[in-house]
């Protein structure tokens, strides 16, 4: 990937986490994100890393011993997944209901046109727009 004065070879977003397990099962059972990686051992660390298969963006989870240093973001900190197929953003919004998540309504009413908003188990929130994206 080529930014203006460098080049990288993937992006990773990370966050930590005191709800390790129930998040794991948000994020792979509920969303359906593949699970690259786990690791354990660093540092006091364990961690999970999702991502979409052959793509260099990730999305990592740790939870630490001592526990995580922070909480839930504002409403409007999204991690938006845009699905173009209608059909598929039902199933999963439906798969995450079932699961005991279902929608929240969004600080910016743009997401709640074709989006429909969850909050995962520590309360940052996910957007399934039905949407091709930028």
């Amino acid at each position: 990937m080529k930014f203006t004065d460098f080049s990288a070879s993937q992006i990773r977003i990370a966050r930590p986490t005191d709800k390790f397990d129930e998040v794991i099962r948000f994020y792979e059972q509920g969303l359906g994100l593949k699970i690259l990686t786990t690791f354990s051992g660093h540092r006091g660390y364990e961690g999970v890393i999702f991502g979409l298969p052959d793509l260099p963006y990730h999305l990592e989870f740790t939870r630490h011993v001592d526990g995580s240093p922070c909480p839930a973001p504002t409403k409007d900190n999204l991690l938006v997944f845009y699905i173009p197929d209608k059909d598929e953003q039902e199933k999963v919004a439906q798969r995450l209901n079932d699961m005991g998540y279902g929608e929240a309504e969004p600080e910016n009413h743009y997401w709640k046109e074709k989006g429909k908003t969850i909050e995962d188990p520590d309360g940052w929130r996910i957007v399934l727009m039905n949407t091709h994206g930028i």
